[in-house]
């Protein structure tokens, strides 16, 4: 028996096993049986057991070079390292799909080997609908996209790996993508089950937060890598250009993004409650749609498989979602009532509903260039396709307005915001940015446009940092030293603080975006060995080419020394690297030099036609590491408001007088003014 014979029964019996457990969960539920609802927990795990076996037999079959199944001829070959080896497992469309369908089995026996925190009315619930996902993924593994499909001649060797593939990325970018798409079935599933059983008081809300912080946070992940991959791979010069699949990732991401703010209001005030539920589904359906866009290969994009059947799967899938999603929210209106009015925009409820419409805005944006083409298509029988000044004009004054709601925000109280309160909480912020505005110009920054985005991001983070130090205040008159008050700020306060600190990450991001955006410098020139060209004040020295030839690529590689003010500042070396299997498909090895904010990136503008001269492009890029210390304070952000706090409920209800007074101090404060 081959690995793929196991492989293919396991997701057999995995989707048998799938099918019972939505059947006796749902019964249990119903009939009030915890026998069942027991069998249901046990057969989930069976299942996870079945597409972990399925998994591991597809990757014991590339690393056993197994060319007699298809996909593994496909995506491998002898001479791949064995790191790429078994990367190569989600490197095509069948086994991305059981990739998908693995952390879905891996976080589904998570939810329930810790569903003792949940509402036990919903528990039958969420594994119901967890499993309808899952059986619907091992449904289409076991048909249409089987990765387990054996040829009927054995080749001696594979195709190996998409040359874009074979990079370091290759081992995390996929795999946190995918894993951040699927993470938002849990919320989803949680949803449905508060719909279903009714039950949709805060005690669901409760449940589902922690899971998709979670989920942001893993997608979060899996975007900003995605951008690091193609700034360092792809040969542009820049991070992100707008594609198809990229805007695809970002979507669940921004409802994802609302939904955290929004259910904050409902938690505060008891409002939002059929938004919020919107928000939900919206952010699941979106993750399902980026895997249907990828996978149909409909939509043109560098990232996305060749056109395939499989996409009518996911679009019926897809419908079934909105429609049975759509039917049980307007059952339950009637119980989705707010319990509170609005008292008044200004105040932090109303820049939370702000928050969420810009967000919603730039999803839409997002979603509509990106149908655009199939739209087009279908009306007028041409394909037009929107390109980035179409998405730049649109997002840029979203962004904007966004960033400047970010450090509105955290200045005013709930309820309403007095207008003394208001100027006095604003006033170090508002002279801040004042005073970025006017110092801007002297270092070069003349652009309007640039000038409002840094001066916008400064009041955020000069916002966000006085708030942290007005809080640390508080506790350092009750008498803990200021580096204490802020750590235990941060320890007691996860979601208030943690989100600061995603802001302020995002602020950072913004700042990269707009330097990059507005100064970045290209400059190209053909030199001959001993030749140089110059770029912000360093010299770069072209000294010839080197050739290496190995067996299964060809790698040509030009070397440049790098000069400034007189001093060597070492060598880099631009090159092409093509596989012998993928002629037509060069790799560009682009070496990225950061000197303070700026990155120099240098690649191979063409193929060298001889030793001795070479097309040398240079992209100056200012302030584009802002980018990556932003993305990185992001999910760090987004671990801390994760992160379980382990106090206990007794302990809280036990606190001194003393150590009331420290719980949100600037909050409480405000609150009453």
């Amino acid at each position: 028996m081959y690995f793929s014979d196991l492989g293919l029964i396991a997701l057999i019996l995995g989707l048998g096993f799938a099918l019972y457990t939505v059947v006796v969960a749902v019964l249990g539920a119903q009939r009030k049986l915890p026998q069942l609802i027991s069998s249901a927990r046990r057969s989930l795990l069976v299942v996870t057991f079945f597409v972990l076996l399925a998994s591991l037999a597809l990757i014991a079959s590339f690393l056993t070079h197994d060319f007699g199944v298809i996909y593994v001829a496909q995506h491998s070959s002898l001479a791949m390292p064995l790191y790429f080896t078994a990367a190569a497992f989600y490197g095509g469309q069948e086994g991305s799909l059981l990739y998908w369908a693995l952390m879905l089995s891996l976080f589904s026996a998570l939810f329930v080997m810790t569903s003792r925190r949940a509402p036990a009315a919903l528990v039958p619930y969420v594994m119901a609908t967890l499993m309808v996902i899952e059986a619907f993924f091992l449904l289409v593994l076991a048909t249409v996209s089987n990765p387990f499909v054996r040829s009927a001649v054995t080749p001696a060797d594979g195709a190996g790996l998409n040359p874009l593939l074979m990079d370091p990325g290759m081992l995390v970018h996929p795999p946190m993508l995918l894993m951040g798409y699927m993470s938002f079935s849990i919320p989803f599933a949680f949803a449905v089950a508060a719909l279903a059983t009714g039950r949709l008081n805060s005690e669901w809300l409760r449940s589902i937060r922690r899971w998709m912080l979670a989920a942001w946070t893993i997608q979060s992940i899996g975007l900003i890598l995605g951008a690091w991959w193609a700034y360092h791979v792809l040969g542009w010069g820049g991070y992100w250009g707008w594609d198809p699949v990229e805007n695809a990732a970002l979507l669940p991401w921004l409802t994802a993004t609302a939904f955290l703010h929004s259910t904050m209001v409902q938690e505060r005030r008891g409002m939002l409650k059929v938004w919020n539920l919107v928000l939900v589904m919206l952010s699941f359906a979106l993750s399902i749609f980026g895997t249907f866009e990828v996978r149909s290969g409909i939509i043109s994009s560098v990232h996305s498989f060749a056109y395939s059947d499989i996409g009518s799967y996911f679009l019926v899938f897809l419908a079934i979602i909105i429609a049975f999603s759509s039917i049980l929210l307007f059952v339950r209106l009637p119980q989705l009532r707010p319990d509170q009015d609005f008292d008044s925009i200004v105040s932090r409820e109303g820049v939370f509903l702000l928050n969420n419409f810009l967000l919603l805005g730039m999803t839409f944006a997002t979603l509509w260039g990106t149908l655009f083409p199939l739209i087009s298509a279908f009306l007028f029988h041409q394909t037009m396709t929107v390109g980035a000044p179409f998405y730049n004009q649109v997002m840029a004054p979203l962004i904007i307005v966004l960033m400047l709601a970010m450090g509105v925000g955290p200045l005013l109280a709930w309820r309403r915001t007095s207008s003394n309160a208001l100027w006095r909480n604003m006033s170090v912020p508002v002279i801040g940015t004042a005073l970025c505005a006017v110092i801007l110009p002297f270092f070069g920054v003349l652009d309007i446009a640039a000038n409002i985005g840094f001066s916008i991001c400064s009041f955020t983070i000069v916002a966000i940092l006085y708030e942290l130090w007005r809080g640390a205040r508080v506790r350092h008159s009750h008498g803990e030293a200021y580096p204490v008050a802020l750590f235990m700020l941060f320890k007691r306060y996860r979601q208030r603080y943690g989100g600061y600190i995603v802001h302020l990450g995002l602020a950072l991001l913004v700042i990269g975006i707009i330097g990059s955006h507005y100064f970045q410098v290209q400059q190209d020139a053909l030199l001959k060995a001993g030749q140089e060209m110059n770029a912000a004040g360093y010299r770069f020295v072209f000294l010839g080419n080197i050739d290496r030839k190995d067996v299964d690529s060809e790698t040509i590689t030009s070397q440049i020394q790098i000069w400034h003010n007189g001093q060597s500042l070492g060598y880099i070396y631009p090159g092409r690297l093509v596989y012998k299997n993928f002629p037509s498909q060069p790799v560009s090895l682009i070496p990225i030099q950061t000197f303070g904010a700026t990155d120099f990136y240098v690649l191979q503008g063409s193929p060298p036609t001889t030793a001795g001269e070479a097309l040398i492009r240079i992209f100056v890029n200012p302030l584009v590491p802002f980018v990556w210390w932003g993305g990185v304070m992001m999910v760090l952000g987004g671990i801390i408001c994760w992160w379980p706090d382990r106090r206990k409920q007794v302990k809280q209800r036990v606190q001194t007088t003393n150590e009331s007074a420290l719980v949100a101090p600037v909050e409480e404060k405000e609150a009453v003014r």
